[in-house]
């Protein structure tokens, strides 16, 4: 017999949800026969397969214990020298300016040197994450943004955290702004575009429309903006814009601003990477304001405060002298 306890960061979730994810040889099947046939049992009773397990509860597991042998582990991050700009941290949560070329999770291109693996190092450093004491947690990113993209994300040092701010996310519990530059001057100092999306995965490019098309899987998207400033440059017109998306889109901001014809300045994928020296789309996630709908449990001294990244971290900001002079750095 296997006996497993369950810790703080196991508790809330689902039993077969626990199993799967803290143990990667167990077979779906084998488990949930398990559970039917009472070889896996919660305190000693016959468990569900959606019962939601919770701190100090104890599970008995009759099957071979060959499904649930752990290897040590051998994750990129054990010998990674930690390297993030931190904006704000406490006990739940840490808000980390991401630099624009780094990846936030592996992909086919990256498999180490992400922003989780640094995260988890740095947690590692400071003696707040230990891999070999977790069964089913790790430290976990809520938000990402696109590798040539620069600014605030999001990343939950405990379960309870990430539960919180998965479902804020979900209901709109999160004002996240963006800068960025584009092309020319819009009609409007502001907006509010509608209109729709659908994502071609394999080419990982996605098409805007006016109206929606009967064809594909076409998406509702909202993009405000706001006119901050307008120079012009060798590379042309250029307008600094504040952008607050209602919905949130693969590439909303750089393909939906490329279809009212003002692509990013940078942005070879939507058009806007011309005769600049640019290497990354002029894009930045500033700025986060915590306005959480509904309790927001150990996460809700947070509510209304607001976060914004350095402006010299935002390097396109020098096509635009004049609106750098008419603000401070705590204010835009």
């Amino acid at each position: 017999m296997i006996i497993v306890e369950i810790k703080k960061n196991d508790a809330g979730q689902r039993l077969d949800k626990f199993l799967l994810k803290s143990y990667s040889n167990l077979p779906p099947s084998l488990m949930f026969k398990g559970i039917r046939q009472k070889k896996i049992k919660v305190n000693r009773k016959r468990a569900e397969e959606k019962q939601i397990l919770a701190e100090g509860d104890t599970l008995q597991i009759f099957l071979p214990e060959e499904f649930f042998k752990k290897e040590a582990a051998k994750d990129a991050f054990m010998n990674l020298k930690a390297d993030i700009d931190i904006l704000y941290e406490d006990e739940h949560i840490l808000l980390i300016d991401k630099k624009p070329g780094m990846v936030v999770h592996s992909d086919d291109k990256q498999e180490s040197g992400t922003l989780i693996d640094h995260v988890k190092a740095y947690l590692i450093e400071k003696g707040e994450y230990h891999p070999e004491e977790e069964q089913s947690f790790a430290p976990a990113l809520c938000n990402r943004i696109d590798r040539n993209t620069g600014g605030i994300v999001l990343a939950a040092k405990d379960a309870e955290s990430l539960r919180i701010l998965n479902e804020q996310i979900k209901l709109g519990g999160l004002d996240k702004r963006y800068l960025c530059a584009v092309r020319g001057r819009p009609n409007k100092k502001s907006a509010l575009l509608k209109g729709y999306l659908i994502k071609n995965s394999a080419a990982n490019t996605v098409k805007v429309y006016d109206e929606k098309p009967p064809f594909g899987d076409a998406k509702e998207i909202l993009t405000e903006y706001t006119v901050l400033a307008s120079e012009n440059a060798k590379e042309g017109q250029l307008s600094l814009l504040e952008v607050k998306l209602h919905t949130g889109r693969t590439h909303q901001i750089r393909a939906h601003m490329a279809h009212i014809g003002h692509p990013l300045l940078g942005d070879g994928k939507y058009g806007g990477n011309k005769e600049t020296k640019e290497r990354y789309q002029a894009l930045y996630s500033y700025m986060l304001t915590f306005r959480f709908k509904g309790d927001a449990g150990i996460l809700s001294g947070l509510e209304g405060k607001s976060f914004k990244v350095p402006l010299e971290h935002i390097r396109f900001l020098s096509y635009f002298p004049s609106f750098q002079k008419s603000i401070s750095k705590e204010n835009i």
